[in-house]
């Protein structure tokens, strides 16, 4: 049996009149992988904060187990700024000890691109104190990384990481043997590393089984039974369900019959976007030419980062861009709005851009662009129009699109100088919309935003009629809101990647492989015999069987519940019969999925 880490009994938080956190019930054993996902300020950072005992509760208690190895990445770091990043990571340990154990040597590789730290100018001997807070979190997780603990509680750890870094991140995790709690907005990667979810709304915490991926259909199949009046949110939760299904590579860990089910709920859900009606009505808002790149060379001051460069965004091109970093994807944009706004005058040092004589570009660039502090929300918006078409005969008024984008009746009154980081980011974006371009630029615009914020700018982008270039490290995003993925690896050349993100992570192993000596080949592995794949099988179809039963009694403990929701003593027996009955469905799942690998 797994030993519990960590108790959570009753906890509240209260910030001046609202509490944050109310009643709260939770625990961490060994081997758990629990993502925590929520709207910002509901609690998510503050949870994990008094789980690691860095903040004390209002009410309630907070246990650890007795000798708990504990490891936490905050949102600040305590790192000394006069130390060098040798002193921070690897301590007083000679080069020979360092350099020959191969997990220090793994966290410098994923987190750095190599041992001697090639993006700092004197590798490890760089003092903190002048780095970036972006670089200095790299140096933090690194420093966390290659200790061992019981327990990793890390908030955000895939800030500041490009999409190579959150891969090998992922991995990372995958492969350590301490249990997780993580809070990110990355959807990709809670998919890949985290096993339960924590779902922090209105004081409460709901918990779920599974990743990212299953986490949204239980939530869908909550809210659909619970028959909420949140129509537009069901909506929202069934179309990302739906996108999960459908749109990527399917994500989801459960087996075929889970899969099923998720297929009957969204299947009344249109696809996201109607592509041909989309380039129908950007055809005609911006005609044949968008930019025309004819031998374009791009420098960043007297460094070439983009050379011989023809290219072509067309008219309703939808386009994720993705790179290492310092390759040239924001300087690429830079080098395109610039043409735009000079209506074609300003040009690169090389070569010609041809700017469409329609484009109406919009540039939303990694700085938040300052607002008077004193302006309201709604104000702000309204400073750049009342009302914006949407296309196909949707229009939005000022505050409709405002509410869209997470801020109430009430939030519309505040003054922009009391949002948040992340909330000025929504209201960058949402002015952006508002100004009705037929061309997006967006560089990182999921930074500080929460999930549901992001589903719901998703949502918007699904209709958006335009072109549109998106950099981001947020792999989910870009599959999600594009349809073509170029890359650039750093040799000074745009490529096209018909199979995506994992096409771009496979060239960039095949990068690194091609610089260092080929290991020993590994031995063959034996293939099993057809006869224990045929006996696999055949109890794969009887766990199928048994789990099909098993759904249709859990869909009928559900409408009881439902059906008996003030009987209280009820709803308790109802609940413990289900958790049976939830226990003996995953160790079926479980078997089901030992059985598949081996047939």
């Amino acid at each position: 049996m797994a030993v519990n880490l960590v108790n959570v009994e009753a906890v509240s938080k209260v910030y001046g009149t609202r509490a944050l956190l109310d009643g709260v019930s939770l625990g961490v054993s060994e081997g758990d992988r629990i993502g925590v996902v929520g709207r910002n300020g509901d609690g998510k950072t503050t949870l994990i904060r008094m789980l690691a005992k860095l903040e004390d509760a209002d009410g309630g208690r907070i246990t650890h187990n007795g000798g708990l190895r504990l490891g936490v990445l905050t949102q600040h770091d305590s790192l000394d700024p006069a130390a060098t990043v040798r002193q921070e990571i690897i301590g007083d340990l000679a080069d020979h000890e360092w350099a020959g154990t191969a997990k220090i040597r793994d966290v410098l590789n994923g987190l750095f691109g190599g041992l001697s730290l090639p993006g700092f100018e004197h590798g490890l001997e760089t003092v903190i104190g002048p780095l970036s807070g972006g670089e200095r979190r790299r140096i933090a997780l690194a420093k966390l990384l290659i200790e061992e603990q019981d327990l990793l509680v890390l908030d955000e750890p895939t800030n500041h990481l490009d999409v190579e870094g959150i891969a090998w991140l992922a991995q990372h995790l995958q492969d350590r043997r301490s249990a997780l709690v993580c809070v990110t907005h990355d959807r990709w990667f809670l998919d890949q590393v985290c096993t339960r979810m924590w779902d922090v709304q209105r004081g409460a915490v709901h918990e779920y089984e599974g990743g990212y991926s299953d986490y949204v259909f239980a939530r869908a199949e909550r809210e659909r039974i619970a028959a909420t009046e949140e129509t537009k949110r069901q909506n929202l939760v069934r179309k990302e369900l739906a996108w999960l299904r459908r749109g990527a590579p399917a994500r989801t860990s459960k087996p075929r019959f889970r899969v099923e089910a998720a297929n009957e709920l969204i299947a009344d859900v249109p696809p996201p976007r109607d592509t041909s009606e989309l380039m129908k009505f950007a055809n005609s808002r911006l005609g044949k030419t968008v930019f025309d790149l004819e031998d374009v060379t791009v420098q960043a001051g007297p460094k070439v980062l983009l050379q011989h460069l023809t290219w072509q965004l067309g008219p309703g091109d939808r386009v994720g861009l993705v790179g290492v970093n310092g390759a040239g994807k924001t300087s690429l944009l830079r080098a395109l709005a610039d043409a735009a706004r000079t209506q074609g005058d300003a040009q690169p040092v090389a070569g010609k851009v041809v700017v469409g004589r329609t484009v109406k570009l919009a540039y939303l660039s990694q700085e938040v662009g300052e607002l008077d502090p004193k302006l309201r929300v709604l104000e702000a918006v309204q400073r750049v129009r009342d009302r914006v078409d949407l296309g196909k005969g949707r229009e939005m008024t000022a505050g409709q699109l405002c509410e869209q984008f997470g801020f109430t009746k009430e939030k519309q009154w505040t003054p922009v100088g009391d949002l948040s980081g992340g909330e000025r980011r929504r209201l960058q974006i949402l002015r952006l919309l508002m100004d009705e371009p037929n061309v997006l630029f967006l560089d990182e615009p999921t930074n500080d935003l929460d999930i549901e914020t992001l589903t719901q700018l998703e949502d918007l982008l699904d209709g958006w009629p335009g072109s549109m270039i998106v950099i981001s490290h947020d792999r989910f995003f870009i599959e999600r809101t594009t349809d073509k993925v170029y890359a650039l690896l750093g040799d000074r050349t745009l490529r096209n990647l018909p199979r995506g993100i994992d096409e771009y992570l496979e060239r960039r192993q095949q990068m690194i492989e091609a610089a260092t000596p080929a290991p020993a080949a590994a031995a063959p592995v034996k293939k099993k015999a057809s006869g224990d794949a045929r006996a696999a099988q055949k109890e794969m179809q009887k766990i199928e069987r048994q789990l099909g039963k098993l759904s249709d009694k859990e869909t009928k403990l559900h409408a009881q519940i439902a059906e008996n929701a003030t009987d209280f003593e009820k709803v308790a027996l109802l609940d413990a019969e289900l958790r049976e009955l939830v226990a003996g469905r995953d160790e079926l799942e479980m078997r089901w999925m030992e059985l598949a690998e081996d047939a």
